[in-house]
């Protein structure tokens, strides 16, 4: 079975920049681990699916300007950047296949697995493990390693998160899993 890590919007504007998401420092280092264990596996591509908005952007009315293309807020954060082999996705919407060629991607390499790992459970993750769902791939989604966006509610973020997870595995179909028990099923 062939499997794409895909890493939604880990990206410096949501790390510690205009939109900063408290809730993202604690899924630096579980990120770390999985890209690691996927770049040293050959069954795994590793995809980031990153915002790149351009003037205009629909999102701007929700969010305000964020993430602009070519600029340092839609960079990755240092901390986990894409190294040669990686799949690079630049998104304008919420899913990481709208409107970009990560199905291509998939039927390259013939994925037939996501693990989707990343910001935000509720919003790009719940979006793009939709989009794969209807087209039939497996979906994954990690834990700990996935966050929702802390500022948007009052309500702990471990809780919308773990009813985010519940969603996605209820509604898609979409296996949860931590960090460590992935890792454990990689050897």
């Amino acid at each position: 079975m062939k499997t794409g890590l895909v890493i939604i919007d880990m990206l410096n504007d949501f790390q510690d920049g205009v939109l900063a998401n408290p809730a993202a420092d604690e899924i630096v280092e579980p990120l770390k681990r999985l890209i690691d264990a996927a770049r040293a596996n050959d069954d795994w591509v590793v995809i980031y699916g990153n915002d790149a908005h351009k003037p205009g952007d629909l999102e701007f009315e929700v969010f305000g300007e964020h993430a602009v293309a070519g600029t340092h807020g839609a960079a990755v954060i240092d901390a986990i950047a894409p190294q040669e082999g990686d799949e690079i996705v630049n998104k304008r919407y919420y899913s990481t296949f709208t409107e970009t060629d990560l199905d291509s991607i998939c039927k390259v390499y013939g994925i037939d697995r996501l693990v989707i790992v990343g910001q935000h459970t509720d919003c790009c993750v719940r979006h793009t493990s939709y989009d794969a769902y209807v087209r039939g791939l497996k979906v994954v989604v990690v834990s700990d390693a996935t966050c929702v966006f802390a500022p948007l509610s009052e309500q702990p973020h471990q809780e919308r998160n773990q009813a985010a997870l519940d969603y996605l595995k209820t509604i898609y179909g979409a296996r949860i899993v931590s960090t460590d028990k992935l890792l454990s099923e990689m050897k």
